[in-house]
């Protein structure tokens, strides 16, 4: 509790943290357990910063990309952690006092005298609860779901070739398009789609790689070796170490699940919150990308 009111919060903001860990969506639930609302929807607009365990499958495709040492990978993936959580908690300070004012945050826990549980009580709110995220939220998960999927798969291509049908599609056709946006980060075009897939589901990333590059998803190993193979058009790398940590940067700020937008919007009762906090995450990786990237080439890593 102390620690956490260094930032603003208070200690029952620490577990709807810690649950970020595994999966935003729960700990965002989670923080219904805060009675002030202030710090409730500061704790929400923070929470996607905790690196939940979707993006590990990034993070263990690009980090071989940078760090050839196991030791240096482990260190790696410590620091990325380390970065989100510290961001997150900063922000906190920073986005706090602007959320209004309010009563300093008071920690009380008063524990209960334990029960053996109910199971039949249990089951019915379990299932009562799950009713309600599928017909509140999974209904617009499943509409977004179809709309990215329609992206990536249509228009249909004369050719069998996945890798042309990616090119031809949608998704494929505004990578081209944003490539111009991208390329200051050290992406292609081909970046470009898998980021833009990705936006429904941070495991989207791995498939859309995999068929722009014709391997298999599971074959980690095979992935890295044809991304470290790429080359632009004068021969020269693609996939650099600077452009892998460009990519890494990116996946730790930016709000990669539409899912978790849903279920901000519900929590909060509002979209203004949920397409800010998307809107925000989204600017702010890519501005931390292309400094990490730009600063990187002016002082001659690449």
């Amino acid at each position: 509790d102390g620690v956490m009111n260094k930032v603003g919060l208070s200690g029952k903001s620490f577990l709807p943290l810690l649950s970020g860990y595994a999966c935003a969506i729960p700990g965002i639930m989670a923080t219904r357990t805060i009675p002030n609302n202030k710090e409730r929807l500061a704790t929400i607009l923070i929470l996607p910063w905790t690196s939940c365990t979707a993006r590990l499958p990034v993070y263990t495709l690009i980090i071989p990309l940078i760090f050839v040492e196991a030791f240096h990978q482990g260190l790696a993936l410590f620091g990325i952690y380390a970065l989100g959580t510290i961001t997150a908690l900063l922000a906190a300070k920073i986005l706090k006092p602007r959320l209004g004012k309010t009563e300093p945050p008071q920690f009380l826990l008063e524990l209960p005298p334990y029960q053996k549980p109910q199971w039949r009580q249990v089951l019915q709110q379990v299932s009562e609860r799950a009713f309600a995220f599928i017909k509140k939220a999974g209904t617009v998960i499943l509409g977004l779901s179809i709309i990215l999927w329609f992206l990536e798969t249509y228009p249909k291509s004369d050719s069998d070739d996945p890798i042309v049908q990616q090119a031809e599609s949608f998704n494929g056709q505004i990578g081209e398009i944003i490539e111009p946006v991208v390329a200051p980060l050290g992406w292609d075009n081909r970046m470009g789609t898998a980021m833009i897939a990705s936006f429904a589901a941070r495991e989207v990333f791995r498939s859309s790689i995999a068929i722009s590059y014709a391997t298999d998803e599971e074959d980690g190993e095979e992935m890295r070796v044809k991304l470290a193979a790429s080359t632009h058009s004068d021969g020269t790398a693609l996939y650099t170490p600077l452009v892998g940590l460009s990519i890494i940067v990116f996946f730790i700020y930016a709000l990669q699940c539409l899912p978790t937008t849903v279920i901000v919007r519900r929590e909060t009762g509002s979209w203004k919150w949920a397409l800010a906090q998307l809107a925000g995450m989204t600017i702010f990786a890519y501005l931390a990308s292309l400094l990490v990237y730009q600063i990187g080439q002016l002082l001659g890593y690449s």
